[in-house]
């Protein structure tokens, strides 16, 4: 694995070594050392995945402290256009959204510190995103900003959203604990 820090702190794309032959391929998504020697959260709680439509957007989820948590996303079958969005007050990228592309074939995923918002927008059917977060899910504390109300182009026509999603506020109104 390797390290790629981003313009936004406490973001990172960690690449990881592909391993193909006539069998199809290996991966390891996940090595106590590596985080350790890079200084990443690895004490995970739980682990999620979902299988998406092609057109499916999810986010843009988090959850407020004291249940913020740190994640891990990546996607092993599939391709999305992932987005995270910075709601830290004090962070000079504060409202400000990352993206990029993880698929099944590339070995990426992306590392997500406490005080951002995630999402995504599958590309392919049956695209499977996986994540692990280091604190377990908690249904009073899960909360979410409207996806399409900081700017971000998602390049998608009626995108597939849940109701909850839709319910969420705008960035705008959203009064930041982080």
């Amino acid at each position: 694995m390797t390290i790629e820090k981003t313009s936004f702190s406490g973001l990172y794309i960690l690449e990881n070594n592909v391993f193909k032959d006539e069998r199809g391929s290996f991966m390891k998504p996940f090595s106590r050392a590596f985080f350790m020697e890079n200084w990443l959260t690895f004490g995970f709680s739980e682990f999620y995945y979902s299988v998406n439509r092609k057109n499916v957007l999810r986010g843009m989820h988090f959850q407020l402290p004291p249940a913020d948590c740190d994640k891990l996303v990546y996607v092993s079958s599939g391709r999305i256009l992932d987005v995270v969005l910075d709601l830290r007050k004090n962070s000079p990228t504060c409202g400000k959204a990352f993206s990029t592309e993880l698929d099944a074939e590339n070995g990426r995923f992306l590392f997500i510190t406490k005080g951002f918002a995630h999402g995504f927008l599958s590309l392919e059917e049956g695209t499977v995103c996986n994540y692990a977060q280091t604190a377990p899910y908690d249904r009073e504390l899960d909360s979410g900003i409207d996806a399409f109300s900081f700017g971000f182009d998602w390049g998608a026509d009626s995108p597939i959203r849940s109701g909850r999603d839709l319910t969420f506020p705008e960035l705008k109104d959203f009064v930041s604990p982080f």
